[in-house]
């Protein structure tokens, strides 16, 4: 290399070292900037969460119990409407029929010891309807599913009124 050239790099080097300089402070300020927004923005978010969280924590009662409430209309709708249905009438004759059983064999037990007689008639056995329990967890699956999307409608609101978009 010659000594032009060894200028000719040394003052391009210098020349690239001003430029960068001269872009450099803009690009910090920018930074500074953002990070001091981004400081305000948690101070703030932060601030209005403690407000929610304050509020929330003394409100829980009422709205747990709004809740809990939330389901009332529609309990007794359900209970109307498998009143309604034919196929609740005749799991309910079905059952029915088990109570008679029993209430037969009750009679002929007391009759038994009435007369005096070795008690020969069996007890009540009584089966486990398994409908009613998949009918339970069929509800149980449903309701978790329902249960789970207003988990998340209580996130986003707390995320809105955090956020200030509320």
């Amino acid at each position: 290399m010659t000594a032009n050239e060894l200028k000719r790099a040394a003052e391009r080097v210098a020349k690239l070292k001003a430029q960068a300089e001269k872009l450099s402070a803009p690009l910090a300020d920018a930074q500074a900037q953002l990070q001091a927004a981004q400081e305000a923005e948690a101070i703030r978010r932060a601030e209005r969460a403690e407000v929610y969280d304050r509020e929330f924590s003394q409100t829980w009662p009422a709205r747990a119990q709004d809740a809990a409430n939330s389901g009332d209309a529609a309990r007794e709708r359900f209970f109307e409407a498998l009143h309604a249905e034919p196929w609740f009438a005749a799991y309910v004759e079905y059952r029915a029929a088990r109570y008679k059983r029993g209430h037969v064999l009750t009679e002929a037990q007391r009759a038994q010891r009435a007369l005096g007689e070795v008690v020969t008639v069996p007890e009540q056995r009584w089966y486990d309807a398994e409908i009613v329990d998949e009918i339970v967890r069929a509800v149980e699956n449903q309701a978790g599913k329902i249960g789970a999307q207003f988990s998340e409608e209580l996130d986003v609101a707390r995320e809105s009124y955090v956020s200030g978009t509320d």
